[in-house]
């Protein structure tokens, strides 16, 4: 297998490092060089190696299937997708616009709700809103920040525009797997990276300790950090269980915990009780606190809530944090921006239909063929239409759907995704990808060099998600060539 890259094509696609003339883009000139001057036995031998080094280290990711927990070895493609500092810069300044306003909207949401009352926000969406806790009215968190960890899913067009898809404000996952793909890539291709200017990603963990450790409500001492996790079984444990080894945290399931009667959280250990002064929950709202929320749940810690609302531990992110993860409060992110900041928005959202407004309802209807329709809480790609792909009888399901419970669904027009050379079968190919970069807020703003890159391995398809067949590269912020 040799890499040929000059009868490489996208199509009607952008492509992240080959231009339209099959030309390399001037930030991905050396990358393409050096790969194409690799024999077929190299380039075999490294992919083999990062294939037993994922094996060997356990990089997994678990697929729920018929029922079933399925762990499967984590796709990394070894070429990276590469972007030029300079238009990373921007996109950077307008992820740290978009988290800070999103942090104000909630803030306001639970307190004056000003954005509702001054009509630029409709009530009736928060009032249909699966993920807004009425236990969490009247309370501001430390420096007003509730979602402290976001990771932002951006697509770019066939024009090059990159567009913001969603916002993931519970439970981001991904930053594991980043950073996993980066220290395979220095292992597997180290001559690269003396050859290229590219940006490190290394500092993560040590910024989200320090984001973390400014929600303690013991400042001047060294925090004790938890983080909670569902379990061995959850789709994302190797990640809860790396991030806690990196900062030095302790892992622990909502059993490990108990709230005192002094109203703070103590780890149960065999020398006795250790206080928590931050815990960084991987478990959804619903099942946090059998007080306040799901009483038969088994995953969190009972009077947690009461806990954090006393100020004697902090929670990120924060309960609550997820009324802002909502497809349809996405639509109104731009106003939001503009409402709180006094600023356009730096990355465009994706122009979106509410189906709970009856003309964008009657549009939507009347182009199922033409439209990808999201619910509005669901995420991993689940229960998407993606209207011209899906059969006849999908699309009057979906009618129906959207009839019944048009509050749950928006729509969007389906997006040509950018593709990035990717190795498939004994050659190169176009794959579509997306980029999940994440970003901390506490008493700072920090942004991840670049992102999870996640990419749709099978030919043709738009589904980046891991858990749907898709697999991830290498992000790589450089300086222009």
């Amino acid at each position: 297998m040799n890499l040929d890259f000059s009868t490489y094509r996208s199509g009607d696609y952008y492509d992240e490092l080959i231009d339209v003339e099959g030309v390399p883009r001037p930030w991905a000139r050396t990358l393409v060089e050096h790969l194409s001057s690799l024999d077929g036995a190299e380039l075999n031998r490294r992919r083999a190696a990062v294939d037993a080094a994922i094996i060997t280290m356990g990089i997994t990711f678990t697929v729920y299937s018929d029922g079933s927990n399925i762990d499967r070895a984590w796709p990394l493609d070894i070429i990276p997708r590469i972007m030029p500092k300079e238009e990373w810069r921007h996109i950077e300044a307008g992820l740290k616009q978009r988290l800070t306003a999103l942090n104000l909207f909630i803030s306001d949401l639970y307190n004056a709700q000003s954005i509702i009352k001054d009509g630029v926000f409709p009530a009736e969406i928060i009032a249909g809103s699966k993920n807004f806790r009425p236990q969490c009215v009247g309370h501001m968190p430390r420096f007003g920040v509730w979602a402290h960890i976001c990771g932002t899913d951006l697509v770019r067009d066939r024009d090059g525009t990159v567009y913001v898809l969603e916002d993931n404000l519970r439970v981001p996952s991904g930053v594991s797997y980043m950073l996993e793909n980066r220290m395979l890539m220095k292992r597997v291709f180290p001559e690269l990276f003396k050859l290229c200017d590219i940006l490190p990603v290394d500092d993560y963990t040590t910024r989200l300790f320090d984001t973390l450790a400014a929600l303690s409500p013991r400042p001047g001492e060294r925090p004790v950090i938890a983080v909670l996790t569902p379990g061995i079984y959850n789709s994302a444990y190797f990640e809860h269980s790396y991030l806690a080894q990196q900062m030095g945290a302790v892992l622990v399931e909502g059993p490990d915990l108990m709230v005192a009667a002094d109203d703070c959280v103590y780890m149960k250990t065999i020398d006795g009780l250790r206080r928590i002064d931050v815990i960084y929950r991987r478990v959804d709202d619903d099942f946090l606190d059998p007080e306040t929320f799901r009483a038969d749940s088994a995953l969190g810690v009972r009077g947690l809530l009461r806990a954090w609302r006393r100020g004697n531990v902090g929670i990120a992110n924060a309960p609550g944090a997820g009324v802002a993860d909502d497809k349809v409060v996405y639509t109104f992110v731009p106003k939001i921006i503009r409402y709180y900041l006094g600023e356009d928005p730096i990355i465009p959202n994706v122009p979106s239909y509410l189906c709970i407004d009856a003309d964008d309802r009657s549009f939507v209807l009347a182009n199922l063929d033409r439209l990808v329709v999201k619910p509005a809480n669901e995420s991993g790609g689940y229960g998407m239409l993606i209207g011209p792909r899906a059969s006849a009888a999908e699309r009057a399901e979906y009618r129906q759907r959207i009839q019944a419970d048009p509050r749950n669904y928006m729509a969007q027009p389906m997006l040509m995704l950018s593709t990035a050379p990717t190795l498939a079968g004994d050659g190169v190919g176009p794959r579509h990808l997306d980029l999940r970069p994440f970003v901390l807020q506490s008493d700072s703003l920090y942004v991840t060099t670049g992102g999870l890159t996640r990419v749709a391995m099978r030919e043709g398809s738009l589904v980046v998600n891991s858990s749907q067949g898709g697999g991830s590269k290498d992000t790589w912020i450089v300086e222009a060539q």
